[in-house]
């Protein structure tokens, strides 16, 4: 289970940039979670619900945006949105779908980020 150690990785991420903006809470984090993580979103909100308590994230509001996964296929050129096979398993299939091949680079779809912040300062 890495989404335990993902929601502390964010957790410690956003504490550090809150403290170093004086922040007195954290209001909301907005979180970026790429399709190909492996990563349970849910299972993630509901580890960042616990780990949260008693910091200046307790009362803030977390929301976890999903990031679709985006190729440049090399063999017919296409650039957009991926076919994935809808599966939840550990290698998830992803083919271009206007060839059908899987000979791609795959642009989005693996990160997960903090991708914003709200602070409360005094």
């Amino acid at each position: 289970m890495h989404e335990l150690s993902m929601a502390q990785a964010i957790v410690d991420t956003v504490l550090d940039a809150a403290e170093k903006n004086n922040a007195t809470e954290v209001v909301e984090v907005t979180i970026e979670v790429g399709m190909l993580t492996m990563l349970n979103p849910e299972q993630l909100k509901f580890l960042l619900d616990v780990i949260v308590e008693d910091t200046l994230l307790a009362d803030a509001e977390i929301v976890i945006e999903d990031v679709p996964v985006e190729i440049d296929c090399r063999s017919c050129d296409y650039t957009g949105l991926a076919n994935t096979d809808g599966s939840d398993h550990y290698l998830s299939i992803v083919k271009c779908p206007q060839c059908d091949e899987r000979n791609v680079e795959i642009l989005t779809g693996k990160e997960c980020n903090v991708k914003t912040i709200k602070i409360e300062k005094e």
